[in-house]
């Protein structure tokens, strides 16, 4: 992705009661912020997503880098607060990686296998698996797009 490159050409609608401020139009800038530098990898914006996510859902905890398990290490564990819980997992991939290679990738495929509830993610799409199939696909932003 070239530096100049921007992510959302209008604001994303804000989430939380109606509040002006927009998690997801912050997470979008610290991306942007980040890529304009030059030198962002796929572990750059991991901080920004474990925030969007938190803040999206006060209810969870992301835990980035959790304990590795039996089909091998995703990016995130999504936890219940109240008592810790897992709810699912997050494999994170860089801006503008190709999910579609991604999901066939033997990395993928032992997760898919394993985890009941994974969430495949290049920063701005974002694919939700359950039991191995894909339930939801949805992107915030295009690369390439002013915020």
């Amino acid at each position: 992705m070239e530096a100049d490159n921007h992510l959302l050409r209008e604001e994303p609608p804000s989430y939380g009661g109606g509040s002006s401020h927009s998690p997801v139009l912050e997470y979008l800038r610290k991306l942007e912020r980040a890529l304009k530098r030059g030198d962002a990898t796929e572990h750059t914006h991991r901080p920004a997503l474990k925030e969007l996510l938190e803040e999206l859902n006060d209810k969870i905890i992301a835990t980035n880098e959790p304990k590795r398990s039996d089909c091998g290490a995703p990016d995130y564990v999504i936890s219940r607060k109240r008592d810790q819980l897992s709810l699912g997992y997050v494999e994170a991939k860089d801006v503008g990686a190709d999910l579609d290679d991604v999901a066939r990738s033997e990395q993928l495929k032992r997760y898919l296998a394993s985890l009941p509830s994974l969430m495949l993610t290049d920063y701005l799409e974002f694919r939700w698996f359950v039991d191995g199939k894909k339930r939801e696909s949805f992107r915030i932003a295009m690369a390439g797009i002013p915020v």
